[in-house]
Parts: structure tokens; C-alpha cells; sequence
């Protein structure tokens, strides 16, 4: 039976603790998505209760317990591993699909549950968006949901508690703009919309707005807490003794003052009366904001601080491409000793993970992995977000297609890579899928497009070579890439089910994936993945124009292409990339590492 959290009760006994609390306070259903107070993707153990209460460890996934039967609801990219976890649970694995509503299990509560139910969910954890899109959808059929419960604090008895890691400066020379200047853009942004007050609870927003980091989210150098900005002063609150006195001597210097964590509701019951509050509501959970005043206006936008943020200075781009010379030293490093050791040493997906780490934190300013490396072998790269574990993985022999997908968190940047590599023989059917996936990453890297263009209309490009072939791929082909921040940052996410909203924008300086993918089950993945520059191209009578700058270093492996399928124009930016990888990666590596970089950029 599934068991996590160091906890010896079974998922079933979880389970029937929570209908048992259900029926205490009148619940037809209770909803446990996967997020915490800050919205974030990867969440602080506090608040991994979806996981707890399932045993399905997935990032993405809502659970819906019901009096008879209950439901995880994930996308295509957790189909599989979901169908395992689950196994022998009493949960039922249910299909989203992907780029659907962020609470796709709505319509069937709608349809279980009787007119005059109730639903619960905790509020702290949900989204204003979210909150009144469910509200909207049951009220029609006359079902109440309810925001002020959190009923796993009164059956999750070994609850983990909040982080205690302490909280530091991220300075020069890294931090590039002072936390006083951006403060003062922030401010500008709230007298534009007339707001006299602007609550921020996004965990990479407040750590990009105060140039500080932490250690309570795993992978993400960030920290819990949130932040209260008014047009003449600001308020931290965080955790208890999360903060030196020299750090908090600091901040105070700049007008910060620190608060205890639990005391942001009391201070936005506080705000004065008749003003107004700036909340980004996907990223505000409703159980907070419920908090101010019905007298106090609430003005809803995306965080100015999340806009600012995604368009990196000329000096931190500078920061960003030294890192990915020295990433790209680290890969070659590792595929030299991978490619050395094939038939010699016993490697594993595990091996792969631990190798791939080591030779990160050789080079400097590396802190840690900016995710779980995903190290998957023949039929598990089908999975799009396999991972190993001890107790299930795979030994690397024999033939077929490795694909790795990994990143570092150093002090100058965020990477996040995929590569696939052959082991033993390879056939034309998989010579056929890289180079279809391949095409797409060179057609959306070569691409122009106007300033301001949505991020989900990009996505066609990538998609159209792999379209042309009759194939697809269930995943978004980009995602926004933080500064020694979140690896996965919006606003812009290149993907045709997202919503083309105005704040999807692109613009100059963002750094966004490039990542398509084929997934055949039971037989292989293919996922190729580069970090690119969003930059200036040209301006014409018809306006401006972007492009992209392909920032990853580290070769795209020829030996898995067939050449036939390129055009000229494929082949010569092939060419040309690899010569940029190794002008810029040799001088950093030396011996086999630069044996093996000279040998996988060579021209075709």
C-alpha cells in the first residue's frame, strides 16, 4: 500500500478520515488540489496534501473525495504513473486534458452532486480565478462551495511543518537592479491602476522584488511568504525566525518591515476603508484576499513584478549565457564519461541522475538541480514526466533512445535541457521521430515574429513539421525560465491550449524553452530542449520585429538524425549552432570531455 510522509497509516485509512470530517461539518465532496497558499508548482511538504491523502507524487493533480468514491484528476503527462500509484487506493485516475479549465473535475461534481449539496475546499489554497469559476459553475445547480475549511489540519497528524531555512541576499554582482529600484517600478505600476495597496503572495515574485532567496520549496531557491506593498511602505511576512538581524537591518533600510507569516490576514482586515487593493487573481488565493474589507476595492491584473521579472536586464542576460558555457561544460563532461562507460559499468536512470548532478556542482555558482532530472530509457521516455526511483527503474543496455531532461539552479541563471542519446542500435523509426521533433525545434528557433505577438500563437510553428508527419504531442512546447529562480515562469507559455490573453505577450529579453516532443507508449520518447532569448530583430514599416537566441550549449546528438528528412536550411542552422558550441564550450573542458565535444559538432 502507497505510504509517504513517514506516515504508517494506508491511503484507505486517509481516506476515511477525511469522510468521516466530511460528514462533521455537512460535505457532499471535498476537493484537495495540488497547491498552497502561493499557488506555487512545486510545494513546501506542508501543503502536499493532494499527495499525502493519494500516494500519487506527481506535480499536477486534483483530488475529489466524495461519500462513495473519489477521483485524481491529471493530464496526459501522469496517465501512466497515476494508473500505478493509484493502484489499490479506492482512487479512480480520470483524464484531463491538457490546456482544459484549472479545475476540470467541476462538471462532474456537478453532475454528482445533488441541488442543495455542499463542497468544501480550503481557500487558502485556491485561487480567486479558480474559486469563482467553481462558485459559478455549482451555484447554477444549486450546489454551495464552501472556502473555509482546511480539513486535512484535523486528520494529517503528522503534518510536516513550515521551513525554518533561513532566508539570504541574492547581491552583486548577480542581482543586477537594487530591490530599492524595482520596489519604485512596482509603484509606478500601482498608481497607474490607482491602487493604493498591492498584496503579493507569488513565492518567486517577492524573492525577484527583494533580491533575497531560500530553501523552502524543493528545486525553486525560494521561500514562503508573502508581501504587503503600500505607496509609502511594505510589510514582509514570513515564518519566524527565518531572517537574521543584519538581513532584517537591511531590509528595513529600504523601508521593508518583517512580520510574522500568520499575520497577513489581520493586516489586510486593516487596510483602510474605501481604497483600493492590486491582486493578481491566479495568483492570490481567495482564503487570503476574503480577509480585507468588503469596503476595500480590489483591482485585478497580473503581479506588474511578474512582468517585470520575465524581461531580463542586458546584464543579467550576460550572467544567464556565462552559465550556460559552464552547464554546457558540465553536459559534455557527463556525456563523455556516459559514452566511455556504456558496456563497461552497470548504469542506471538513477546512475544517470546522480552523474549528471555531480558534474554540476564541479562548476561555480552551481547551488542545486532547478528540477527532478528525468533520466528515462526506451518505453519510459514515453512518460513526458517519468521519474526513477529505487524501487522502480531501469537499467540502461541493450538498445533503444535515453532521454535525459535536466537543469541547474547556479547564482547566475537557470538551465533546463533535454537531450536524447542513442544506446546500442537505433532504427529508422526512431531516426524518423528525432528528426521530425528536431525540425520543429529549428523552425520555431529560426523564427521572426512582431513584438507583442501572444506566446500560444508560436506554438504552430514547432508543431507544424511534426503535424506534417501525422504525429503530436500532448505537452506546451514552451514555458518562461526564471534567474536563478523558478524554472518554470510565466507570463509567456508557448502552448495553442493556453488562453492568449494580453499579459502572454512576448517581448525583449525573456528567456523561454523551446521544447516539442513524440511520445509512442510502450516504445520511446523524443523530447529536444533549448532555453532561447527573446531579442530584437529588425523593425519594418509594418513594426517591430523578435527572434530567438539559442542559449543552451550542448549538442544535439547526430548520430540519431536522418539527415534525408533535413532541408539545406535545417542542416546549415544545425551546423551553425554546434560551432557555437564548441567556440563557446571548449575552453572549459579539456581531455575526453573535449574529445567527445569536438566529435558531437561536427558538421553534417
Amino acid at each position: 500500500m502507497n505510504r509517504c510522509f513517514h506516515d504508517d497509516t494506508t491511503i484507505p485509512d486517509r481516506l476515511r478520515r477525511l469522510r468521516a470530517a466530511m460528514v462533521d461539518v455537512g460535505l457532499d465532496a471535498y476537493v484537495v488540489p495540488s497547491s498552497d497558499p502561493h499557488l506555487s508548482e512545486y510545494l513546501p511538504e506542508h501543503w502536499q496534501g493532494r499527495q499525502w491523502l493519494s500516494g500519487f507524487t506527481g506535480s499536477v493533480g486534483s483530488l475529489v473525495v466524495t461519500a462513495e468514491c473519489a477521483g485524481l484528476w491529471v493530464d496526459s503527462r501522469y496517465w501512466v504513473q497515476a494508473q500505478a500509484q493509484l493502484t489499490g487506493t479506492g482512487i479512480e485516475m480520470m483524464r484531463a486534458e491538457n490546456g482544459a479549465a484549472s479545475a476540470p473535475y467541476v462538471d462532474w461534481l456537478a453532475k454528482h452532486i445533488p441541488c442543495g449539496g455542499s463542497v468544501g475546499v480550503d481557500g487558502a489554497v485556491l485561487s480567486v480565478l479558480t474559486s469563482r469559476a467553481m462558485s459559478d459553475s455549482l451555484s447554477r445547480r444549486g450546489i454551495r462551495l464552501r472556502v473555509d475549511l482546511d480539513l486535512l489540519d484535523s486528520i494529517w497528524q503528522q503534518r510536516p511543518p513550515l521551513s525554518t531555512h533561513r532566508i539570504y541576499e541574492h547581491g552583486a554582482p548577480y542581482a543586477c537592479v537594487s530591490r530599492r529600484e524595482k520596489i519604485l517600478r512596482i509603484r509606478e505600476a500601482m498608481r497607474m491602476r490607482e491602487a493604493q495597496w498591492h498584496l503579493i503572495s507569488a513565492l518567486d515574485d517577492i524573492a525577484w522584488l527583494l533580491n533575497l532567496r531560500g530553501a523552502d520549496v524543493e528545486y525553486n531557491p525560494v521561500f514562503v511568504a508573502h508581501m504587503l506593498l503600500g505607496l509609502d511602505c511594505a510589510s514582509l511576512f514570513v515564518v519566524d525566525k527565518k531572517i537574521s538581524q543584519k538581513l532584517a537591518e537591511s531590509l528595513a533600510s529600504d523601508g521593508i518591515r518583517i512580520e510574522s507569516y500568520d499575520k497577513i490576514s489581520a493586516a489586510l482586515a486593516a487596510l483602510p476603508a474605501a481604497q483600493a487593493l492590486l491582486i493578481d487573481p491566479r495568483r492570490t488565493a481567495q482564503g487570503i484576499v476574503r480577509s480585507a474589507p468588503a469596503s476595500v476595492r480590489i483591482i485585478e491584473a497580473v503581479n506588474p513584478s511578474t512582468l517585470l521579472k520575465s524581461r531580463k536586464t542586458q546584464a543579467e542576460i550576460e550572467h544567464i549565457r556565462a552559465t550556460m558555457a559552464r552547464d554546457g561544460a558540465a553536459l559534455a563532461a557527463f556525456f563523455a564519461w556516459f559514452e566511455g562507460a556504456q558496456g563497461r559499468e552497470r548504469i542506471t536512470e538513477l546512475t544517470i541522475d546522480e552523474r549528471i548532478t555531480a558534474a554540476r556542482e564541479r562548476r561555480q555558482g552551481f547551488v542545486g538541480p532547478s528540477f527532478a532530472t528525468i533520466a528515462a530509457f526506451g518505453p519510459n521516455g514515453a512518460m513526458p514526466h517519468y521519474r526513477a526511483t529505487p524501487a522502480s527503474h531501469s537499467l540502461i543496455e541493450g538498445n533503444g533512445l535515453l532521454l535525459i531532461d535536466s537543469g541547474g539552479q547556479y547564482l547566475d541563471g537557470t538551465t533546463d535541457v533535454t537531450r536524447v542519446v542513442p544506446v546500442g542500435d537505433i532504427s529508422d523509426a526512431h531516426r524518423h521521430d528525432f528528426t521530425v521533433v528536431l525540425k520543429g525545434v529549428i523552425a520555431l528557433a529560426r523564427a521572426r515574429f512582431p513584438r507583442g505577438i501572444r506566446s500560444p500563437m508560436l506554438d504552430a510553428i514547432a508543431r507544424a513539421p511534426i503535424w506534417n508527419a501525422g504525429l503530436d504531442y500532448g505537452h506546451g512546447t514552451g514555458h518562461g525560465v526564471g534567474y536563478f529562480l523558478n524554472v518554470h515562469e510565466g507570463p509567456q507559455s508557448i502552448s495553442y491550449k493556453a488562453p492568449a490573453d494580453a499579459w502572454t505577450a512576448m517581448e525583449e529579453g525573456m528567456v523561454t524553452s523551446i521544447e516539442p516532443g513524440v511520445y509512442r507508449p510502450g516504445k520511446w520518447g523524443i523530447r529536444i530542449e533549448n532555453l532561447a532569448l527573446t531579442r530584437t530583430a529588425n523593425q519594418t514599416e509594418f513594426g517591430d520585429f523578435l527572434e530567438f537566441e539559442t542559449l543552451t550549449l550542448c549538442p544535439i546528438d547526430t548520430r540519431c538524425i536522418a539527415v534525408n528528412l533535413l532541408s539545406d536550411e535545417d542542416r546549415l542552422w544545425l551546423n551553425a549552432y554546434h560551432k557555437m558550441v564548441l567556440e563557446r564550450v571548449s575552453p572549459m573542458v579539456s581531455g575526453d570531455a573535449r574529445a567527445w565535444l569536438e566529435s558531437r559538432t561536427t558538421p553534417i
